[in-house]
């Protein structure tokens, strides 16, 4: 970490300790507002595979949704959706060769990401921005998801009407969002006597407690035929949550476990991406 962000995270570290003395309401929502704010946009140069897409647009909730259209009315769609602080350009990879395969290709970026309009994402918003996906450019029956996207698709899943036909293919994805949010607390030095309420505003904003928000628990309503990719040194996601998934051994779930790839270097490697495309 460089001296700039050592200061910076010192400065957050201060106010937040400040906040919690005089109201610990106001630095939960202070804190929440903070866990919901991508501190980055993904700004590289867009792909030459984007240059003949059809770009796509809705709105939800006042924001602005930017995706892109591969190949349309392909044998079967396709929709590949980023993690937290990422963007569709970043799995670019993934489109020609579904392309191959005669799939038509969608990617959205999500709410306060890449191109797309908005200064926040939850779950719950997360989830109904693919429901709307669905709504407007499905039916979809195969999803490479990493990450964030992973639990919102497990989310969004449990409400459609879907089949073993279906398929999804999670490359290292948020699995439980209680793990998030602990690492968040410990990296900011949050006070635990403001969790409380911290909890509520995830109560108020989506009318479910922050366990609900679980790849683990939104698996036992899920028929679509799973890949679930994951590497044994994730430090975003980490592998003890998806081992407890793992060891209840869903039929419809296939594990593969790798070594060395981290969190983010998991989705690029060559491997990964033909075991996502040939399964999809």
């Amino acid at each position: 970490m460089k001296l700039s962000q050592r200061l910076a995270l010192s400065y957050v570290r201060t106010k937040f300790k400040l906040l919690t003395s005089i109201s610990k309401k106001k630095a939960a929502e202070k804190a929440f507002e903070m866990f919901c704010t991508p501190q980055r946009r993904v700004k590289k140069e867009m792909p030459k595979i984007f240059e003949h897409a059809e770009q796509l647009h809705f709105t939800i909730d006042g924001i602005r949704v930017h995706g892109w259209q591969w190949n349309k009315g392909g044998i079967r769609k396709a929709l590949i959706l980023h993690g937290f602080e990422s963007s569709s350009i970043n799995f670019d990879r993934y489109i020609r060769p579904l392309m191959k395969k005669g799939y038509e290709v969608l990617a959205f970026d999500a709410p306060a990401h890449g191109s797309s309009g908005g200064r926040q994402i939850n779950a719950p918003l997360y989830k109904r921005t693919i429901l709307e996906i669905i709504k407007h450019y499905g039916p979809v029956q195969s999803y490479m998801a990493h990450s964030f996207g992973g639990l919102a698709i497990c989310l969004a899943l449990e409400e459609i009407s879907h089949t073993t036909d279906y398929r999804i293919a999670l490359v290292a994805p948020a699995t439980e969002t209680t793990t998030a949010i602990d690492f968040f607390f410990r990296f900011l030095w949050l006070d635990p006597a403001i969790r409380p309420e911290f909890d509520k505003i995830i109560v108020k904003k989506g009318g479910m407690n922050p366990e609900y928000y679980s790849i683990r628990r939104a698996m036992k309503h899920i028929r679509a035929k799973v890949l679930w990719l994951h590497d044994e040194d994730d430090d975003t996601t980490p592998i003890g949550d998806v081992l407890k998934v793992k060891a209840e051994n869903y039929p419809n779930v296939e594990f593969v476990i790798t070594k060395g790839l981290g969190h983010r270097r998991i989705y690029r490697d060559n491997k990964v991406v033909k075991m996502t495309v040939d399964f999809l």
